[in-house]
């Protein structure tokens, strides 16, 4: 494959997937990492919405955890969930099944914690062939270490570390579109 298409996003190829953004692991984060986590998110879910990129988003353990935090539940209403108990996302049959069935070939990363849901997936991600692009400002851990080592480990497996700005433009891959014109406005 071709520098370009391995770290350059095609709509046509993508699915974004957000793991385990939920309620109650939110409280045990960093507010003000997790303020700029929920924004970006809030960004990427807009995005998707707007190029008509699939969703998928997985919660770990509803009943412990909660659910999806309220300000991005309202962004994600034609996205699908699952809920999941393992840490990786691909341990859930159903996430699986679901992200085969979008026939995509690049899955955008977001969510937490980087260093064990996030970082779990995207290793399973990569063994099945997957290109996987991790937006570093749209995921988080309880530690900055954490986060940092998770995404040293990502990256030497092959997955392209990116950032919520460069994800919106390389889908969009042109201005002058009502879709640049609308989705430009959020990452400024």
């Amino acid at each position: 494959m071709s520098i370009k298409g391995t770290f350059f996003l095609e709509r046509d190829k993508a699915v974004l997937v957000v793991i385990d953004v939920q309620e109650k692991l939110c409280v045990a984060m960093d507010e003000a990492v997790l303020n700029v986590l929920v924004k970006n998110v809030g960004i990427l879910l807009d995005s998707a919405l707007e190029l008509e990129i699939p969703v998928l988003v997985t919660e770990q353990y509803v009943k412990g955890l909660g659910g999806t935090l309220s300000e991005l539940k309202e962004k994600t209403a034609t996205a699908c969930y699952y809920e999941k108990m393992t840490f990786s996302c691909c341990g859930s049959s159903d996430f699986v099944n679901a992200l085969k069935s979008t026939g995509k070939t690049q899955v955008i990363i977001t969510g937490m914690e980087t260093h064990v849901c996030v970082l779990q997936t995207v290793i399973e991600l990569r063994e099945a062939g997957l290109d996987v692009h991790i937006v570093n400002d749209a995921i988080m851990s309880r530690s900055k270490q954490n986060w940092k080592t998770a995404i040293h480990a990502m990256t030497l497996a092959g997955a392209i570390p990116t950032c919520t700005e460069s994800v919106v433009f390389q889908l969009l891959k042109v201005a002058g579109t009502d879709a640049f014109k609308k989705l430009s406005k959020l990452v400024r």
